[in-house]
C-alpha cells in the first residue's frame, strides 16, 4: 500500500510519499514516473494540500439508493453525472465558505473520490481499475435552496471551496470490500454506510465516462453519497472518514 500527498513547505510545492510520519518527496511529479528524490521531511513541518491537481472534477449524484429515495427520486438507470469548477477545489482543514449573499442552506455530502492515475479513452469495465491511481475523501458541498428550485447543479455545488478532498491519496483498497463513509458534524454522526451500496461502482463510472471524454491524470470523480445528508453553519466542522484512508476535517467559515 502507498500513500501519497501533495505538499507546501514555505515557498515550495511538492508530492511525497508518505510513511507513518516520514515523507519521502518526489522528484517530480505524482504521474510522471513518480521517483523518489532521496530527500525525507516531517509531516508535523507540511501544510497538506488537495492531493492532486485534476483537469477535471467529476461528480456523480443519487449513486446510493437510500439516498435517491431520501430525495423521492426514482433509482437512475444510468450514473447522474455533473461537474465542479476547479475552483472549487480545496484541502484538507481549509475552510469551506458559506455563501451567504446566494444561498441560505449549505449541506454536507460524504463522497469516496476515485483518482484516475493515467490516461483514459474508451476504457472497458474489466480494464478500467489499472487506471484508477487510487482514492481520497471528498465532500460535495451543495447549497441546497438553490438546487431544489432549479434543478440545476453547477452553481450550487460550483461555489469556491464546495470541493475539499483528501488528506491523502491511498493506492491499495477496494471499495467493491464495502469501506465504512460517514460524515460526523462538530463531532456527531450525521450519515453512515458503506461503499458497496454503490449503484455503480468505480469500475463502472471509469469506463463509462471514458466514453464520453479522456479522462486525465490526476482527474477525480466523487462517487456519490449516502442518505443523511443536512446543513452546516458557520462555525461548525465537518469530518467525512472512510475506512481505510483516513478523515478529511474542514471547518465552515462565513464569506
Amino acid at each position: 500500500m502507498a500513500r501519497f500527498i501533495r505538499f507546501r513547505q514555505a515557498e515550495r510545492t511538492a508530492y511525497g510519499r508518505l510513511e507513518g510520519d516520514t515523507v519521502h518527496v518526489l522528484r517530480g511529479g505524482l504521474f510522471d514516473g513518480r521517483e523518489e528524490s532521496g530527500e525525507t521531511l516531517p509531516l508535523s513541518d507540511l501544510t497538506l494540500l488537495a492531493p492532486c491537481q485534476p483537469t477535471k472534477v467529476l461528480c456523480v449524484g443519487f449513486n446510493y439508493r437510500d439516498h435517491a429515495e431520501e430525495f423521492n427520486t426514482p433509482i437512475p438507470e444510468q450514473p447522474n453525472i455533473f461537474m465542479k469548477p476547479l475552483t472549487a477545489l480545496t484541502g484538507p482543514e481549509t475552510p469551506v465558505y458559506f455563501p451567504k449573499a446566494l444561498a441560505n442552506q449549505v449541506d454536507y455530502e460524504a463522497e469516496l473520490v476515485a483518482v484516475i492515475g493515467k490516461r483514459a479513452r474508451h476504457v472497458s469495465e474489466e480494464d478500467a481499475l489499472d487506471y484508477v491511481l487510487g482514492y481520497t475523501i471528498g465532500n460535495d458541498v451543495t447549497a441546497r435552496d438553490l438546487q431544489d428550485p432549479t434543478k440545476q447543479w453547477t452553481v450550487c455545488k460550483g461555489f469556491d471551496t464546495f470541493a475539499p478532498i483528501g488528506p491523502w491519496i491511498e493506492t491499495d483498497i477496494d471499495p467493491k470490500s464495502g469501506l465504512d463513509i460517514s460524515c460526523w458534524v462538530n463531532g456527531q454522526r450525521r450519515q453512515h454506510s458503506s461503499t458497496k451500496h454503490l449503484i455503480f461502482d468505480v469500475p463502472f463510472l471509469v469506463s463509462y465516462l471514458s466514453q464520453a471524454m479522456t479522462l486525465e491524470p490526476g482527474d477525480i470523480i466523487f462517487t456519490g453519497t449516502p442518505s443523511g445528508i443536512g446543513p452546516v453553519n458557520p462555525g461548525d466542522g465537518m469530518e467525512i472518514r472512510i475506512q481505510g484512508i483516513g478523515s478529511l476535517f474542514n471547518p465552515v467559515k462565513a464569506e
